[in-house]
């Protein structure tokens, strides 16, 4: 079966995402720990917090420390001096979110709480 004809093949949904205004709730300590991974790159660096497709509940945070992209098509926040971006994409999913910075005896690590989940898994790194 070839590609000529279109037999078996479909196009891919699109569907449009809402964009709200992000607002994100850091701890004290999430602050702390942000600052220490940055290490005097605030100037260049931004955080990227994302949802990423995936996880056994749908989707999957994803949070990493690069170099500032711009603004295009992202929401620029300032969390102590730190600039946290957050793409329009995900701006519905991820606005609200409260996060933290917890030591324990296994190691420390950001926990991120989500009102807007319907869902989470049980190890708490996915949602839905």
């Amino acid at each position: 079966m070839g590609l000529l004809g279109g037999e078996g093949f479909s196009l891919p949904v699109v569907s449009e995402t809402e964009v709200v205004d992000v607002d994100l709730n850091f701890t004290e300590s999430a602050i702390a720990a942000l600052k220490q991974n940055m290490a005097g790159d605030e100037q260049s660096h931004v955080l990227i917090i994302s949802a990423q497709s995936g996880g056994c509940s749908g989707y999957l945070y994803d949070m990493k420390i690069i170099e500032d992209p711009g603004n295009d098509g992202f929401q620029r926040i300032d969390i102590g001096g730190i600039e946290v971006l957050v793409h329009n994409k995900d701006s519905s999913m991820l606005s609200g979110i409260n996060i933290d910075f917890k030591e324990t005896l296994m190691g420390g690590g950001f926990q991120i709480v989500n009102p807007n989940a319907d869902r989470a898994c049980g190890c708490g790194q996915s949602f839905g």
